[in-house]
């Protein structure tokens, strides 16, 4: 189904193209009266590089830009005990204030119960919103020193014109050298409001998707990011959209018959603590098939669920697994990712294979 170069040919498994914040949490508390935060990395490419390295073992690298101060060196240091290849940041030279560069943060309350997650992002002009198209010799990552799967999204390319034309750039040269590539939709309303929203949004996420193998995304990504409508449903029901996730991904294939893979996350907010969750995903050769529902799921912390669902996929069709393999590990390791704090998953391979082949939570000893 999805073809990949061979391990042997290549030094990465995987490549991820963008921002990688410096995420500032609260705990249980809120950002507004907080006195203390804790430190993790993150950013919606990012993480999915990450599980590969760190839950799954897989070789992973990150394209990123930094400016180049105590800040930046922290996220490098981050992004370091993740064991993420840091050769391929770009350092650019700060000038003391943030004036012409500065580094991306974002402060994020998990949430509890009836008070939902917020997130609070700072990330204008960053190092890596300004990069531009040049900067980096795709055709020697990708040519010489191979990489076998390309990831990136729609909260890199919504970052700037700059970063959506550098992502055009890789994505391209990428598909030139015979690698994968991945594209996470990831619409962000407040990303793209001052820069035309969603209209734009879709020109822009348009244009990129004539480069993409698998696009992952939920319902209103598909919509506000490439106007594909799906027919209402109330979020209070305790069922998922499967057959409207059917309808649209059927004029998803007829309007980009190139995918190879379409997959999204499904998931109903009973309250930040509990929702119901579930993963879909299409290809031409098996249609549409469903995760194991799992219904009233406990949530720790949702930021980075998603994210946990793409890298569990990708990690299942890199290995030569089956779509219904690679979804169910998805969507194992996108829950189990929410039962801990920060963006970046803190669990095993073994532990995501148990619940994707139906283990429980008892206690092991």
């Amino acid at each position: 189904m999805i073809q990949t170069r061979p391990a042997s040919e290549c030094e990465l498994d995987i490549v991820a193209l963008g921002e990688v914040m410096l995420r500032l949490d609260p705990g249980e508390g809120r950002v507004r009266t907080a006195r203390r935060f804790e430190a993790w990395e993150g950013g919606g490419e990012y993480n999915v590089a990450r599980g590969m390295r760190k839950v799954f073992g897989l070789r992973a690298g990150v394209v990123t830009a930094l400016a180049d101060n105590e800040v930046g060196r922290l996220v490098e240091n981050l992004i370091m005990q993740g064991g993420v290849d840091t050769s391929m940041i770009r350092w650019v030279k700060y000038d003391g204030i943030g004036r012409t560069v500065r580094n991306g943060l974002n402060f994020t309350e998990r949430g509890f119960g009836v008070r939902g997650a917020l997130g609070v992002s700072d990330r204008a002009n960053t190092a890596i919103a300004q990069m531009t198209p040049g900067t980096v010799d795709w055709d020697d990552l990708f040519g010489r020193r191979g990489v076998r799967w390309l990831h990136t999204g729609g909260i890199f390319a919504g970052l700037s014109e700059n970063a959506a034309q550098v992502a055009e750039e890789a994505m391209a040269a990428a598909q030139k050298h015979g690698t994968v590539v991945s594209f996470d939709l990831n619409y962000r309303p407040s990303l793209w409001a001052g820069i035309g929203g969603s209209e734009y949004a879709r020109d822009v996420n348009t244009r990129l998707a004539s480069h993409v193998d698998v696009m992952i995304g939920n319902e209103e990504d598909f919509t506000a990011s490439l106007g594909f409508e799906v027919a209402h449903v109330d979020e209070n029901l305790s069922s998922l959209p499967i057959d409207s996730f059917a309808t649209m991904v059927g004029t998803v294939a007829e309007k980009m018959p190139w995918l190879s893979v379409v997959a999204t996350t499904l998931r109903t907010v009973h309250t930040a603590s509990d929702n119901d969750w579930q993963a879909i995903a299409w290809s031409p050769e098996t249609g549409v098939l469903s995760s194991v529902a799992r219904d009233h799921l406990a949530i720790f912390d949702r930021v980075g669920g998603g994210d946990g669902f793409a890298s569990g996929l990708v990690y299942g069709l890199l290995e030569g697994e089956d779509l219904q393999t690679s979804l169910e590990l998805g969507a194992a390791h996108g829950a189990l990712a929410m039962t801990t704090p920060g963006d970046t998953s803190m669990v095993t391979a073994d532990e995501v294979r148990s619940l994707a082949g139906g283990g429980s939570a008892r206690v092991r000893r």
